[in-house]
């Protein structure tokens, strides 16, 4: 993908060795919207140490069937870190909110997910994140242009069933880049 396509939406960005922002460093994100706007994305990579679903539903007194998913909590990005985001397989869709992103992928940022989830009528994969990355317009494709980022088709085994520390090395080698030889420089043809 060059940086002047149109759409990112449904890629990863994968951040470079050398990424100077210490808040995006081995960063794996998913692009969910991209237009002459801007652009969006969750980091899906970074547990959130300090909760997990089960206490986030607590905190927000939603009722839960006795057992929950063990999910973490990710952090999404640097902005709006209050806003709560869920990744999910395509077989679920909230009555309103649920924007389908890519084949088999979409994002819902409303509470009535977390509800369904709590009382096990969610969707069978999911991935939670508070706040967002958030890029204005032309800012994304500069970035890219700068060797900022790689990016490529994502898939969703890496989404919902890689370790958190392994996706950044997966992501990579979708590319067929090994993570080892990855130089912190890169050069422009």
């Amino acid at each position: 993908m060059t940086p002047t396509d149109n759409s990112f939406i449904g890629k990863f960005l994968i951040a470079m060795p050398d990424m100077s922002d210490p808040r995006f460093a081995n960063t794996v994100i998913y692009i969910c919207a991209h237009s002459e706007e801007g652009s969006m994305g969750l980091i899906i990579n970074k547990p959130q140490p300090q909760v997990n679903f089960a206490q986030l539903l607590t905190q927000l007194e939603i009722p839960m069937v006795q057992t929950v998913p063990a999910l973490p909590i990710h952090i999404g990005g640097p902005v709006e870190q209050q806003r709560g985001f869920v990744l999910h397989s395509d077989d679920y869709e909230a009555i309103e909110g649920t924007l389908k992103v890519d084949d088999g992928v979409c994002m819902t940022a409303t509470l009535q997910i977390l509800e369904d989830m709590a009382l096990g009528r969610g969707p069978s994969q999911a991935m939670l994140a508070l706040g967002y990355a958030g890029w204005g317009p032309g800012q994304l494709e500069y970035e890219i242009t700068q060797n900022g980022w790689l990016t490529c088709q994502a898939s969703p085994e890496i989404i919902f069933r890689t370790d958190a520390h392994g996706k950044w090395a997966a992501a990579l080698k979708l590319m067929g880049i090994d993570p080892l030889l990855l130089s912190a420089t890169a050069g422009r043809a």
